[in-house]
């Protein structure tokens, strides 16, 4: 795999290195404050410095580590600018791209799957990767029938580095954490680890892209390619063209962002609505923003990689719905009940309802307006009010608890909110909740 660490020694040194690393800069740290610096400063640059070591060292490496990173990346948003400013072009990149392996491995790997004669399923095969990310890698090719076609080709190896890294990180989860605050690291880092089996099954991935592939086909909207073949460890899918929205975080127009947002937001909530199923993995690098010659209202949003979802054969639960209805009607006794229902707050637990609805009420704001500006600094004071142990919200935060059948929908719930608020978009989110939402428009007290 070209320069990157192979061994499986090699790469658990590495993220070994990380507490001691972090543990380093803590007692320089202290070294400093007793020497008379402030608190605050020393704080923000152990924070800094913290983050860059971990984006360099996950950037390395494929495998968990880069998922990590992925998965991290979408909560640049929260942090403060001061600390993401200097090293978010690394987070943009662990979003689209890895080293690539080598053009002899892919053809190996190919060969492998899809028989000896593979060639003969191509008019053409491009040995430069398009795009690679943390299990595998992607080339541009053209199908024997002539369709442009993008070839997913797996790592080998990928399933044993996944869960090493995993292993590893899960480890040193109590030192990261704090660099994104509000964010509970080793949960995200298990869930993550959970999924590694599904994530590794492209006939799993190739089922559930052709799902939403046959739901959206002519959709004004949204597009997803369509399977053309898998095999184990290859998956061949239609090409898409299209802006990744990593690049409009990067240099997009206000145009090019307010269309993303609406269209992220509409395919959070339409998705499972109209499929059954959660893309669960809503990093920038998986979608594409079809931009043309005519007017914004007919861009459309591309979606890519269906490696991990979540089933919701009834579309997304209606409790979320309902108890986002009455947040906003101000019954805060109805919210708790509802908390309670659903296992967010144990029995044991006693809750103030006023204090939960407070708690609460800022952080759906954006289904509370027509339209909603999504921004780093709105994120970024949402992530402190409830990562600042001298808050209220801190306090009543680490009284409730997130059910299982609820963890996957709340990180992908949160990472798309982070990816709007990267976006710096305006979007009608409430319209999406009142169309796509079970439970939420079921009042009239919201018309």
């Amino acid at each position: 795999m070209s320069d990157l660490p192979r061994k499986a020694v090699t790469r658990t040194a590495k993220l070994a290195a990380l507490p001691l690393g972090i543990a380093g800069r803590a007692t320089l740290g202290l070294g400093k404050r007793i020497g008379g610096r402030p608190a605050e400063e020393v704080a923000a640059e152990l924070q800094q410095r913290t983050a860059d070591q971990l984006f360099k060292v996950l950037g390395e490496l494929k495998g968990g580590a880069m998922k990590f990173g992925q998965a991290l990346s979408v909560f640049e948003a929260a942090l403060p600018e001061e600390v993401a400013g200097p090293y978010r072009a690394a987070l943009t990149k662990l979003q689209e791209a890895a080293p690539p392996m080598p053009a002899a491995s892919v053809h190996s790997a190919l060969a492998e799957r899809l028989g000896p004669d593979w060639r003969d399923l191509f008019s053409s095969f491009e040995d430069k990767p398009s795009a690679a990310a943390s299990i595998g890698q992607v080339h541009r090719a053209v199908w024997h029938d002539g369709r442009e076609v993008a070839v997913k080709v797996q790592y080998p190896g990928a399933g044993d580095a996944l869960l090493s890294d995993l292993t590893q990180l899960s480890r040193v989860a109590r030192l990261i954490g704090p660099l994104i605050p509000g964010l509970d690291v080793k949960p995200l880092i298990a869930e993550l680890r959970n999924r590694v089996t599904e994530e590794l099954d492209y006939a799993l991935e190739a089922e559930s892209q052709a799902v939403h592939a046959e739901e959206f086909a002519g959709d004004p909207e949204i597009r997803v390619p369509a399977v053309v073949h898998y095999a184990d460890q290859v998956l061949v899918t239609e090409w898409l063209e299209g802006v990744p929205l990593s690049e409009i975080i990067a240099s997009g127009t206000q145009e090019q962002r307010d269309r993303a947002g609406r269209l992220l937001a509409r395919f959070l909530f339409a998705g499972p609505a109209r499929t059954g199923l959660l893309h669960a993995d809503p990093h920038p690098g998986n979608f594409r923003l079809l931009v043309d010659e005519g007017p914004a209202e007919g861009w459309q949003l591309g979606v890519l990689d269906f490696g991990t979802v979540d089933r919701l054969p009834e579309g997304l639960p209606v409790p979320i719905g309902t108890a986002l209805r009455l947040a906003l009607q101000g019954d805060a006794a109805g919210v708790l009940e509802m908390l309670r229902q659903e296992g967010f707050v144990k029995p044991t637990i006693a809750l103030d309802p006023d204090a939960v609805l407070d708690y609460v009420l800022p952080i759906i704001e954006p289904a509370a307006v027509d339209e909603f500006r999504f921004t780093r600094s709105w994120m970024r004071a949402q992530a402190a009010r409830v990562g600042d142990p001298r808050s209220p919200a801190y306090a009543l935060g680490r009284q409730l608890n997130l059910p299982p059948s609820y963890l996957l929908i709340h990180r992908v719930t949160l990472s798309t909110i982070g990816v709007l608020c990267q976006l710096d978009a305006t979007a009608p989110f409430r319209d999406e909740l009142l169309a796509w939402l079970p439970g939420f428009a079921d009042e009239e007290a919201l018309a």
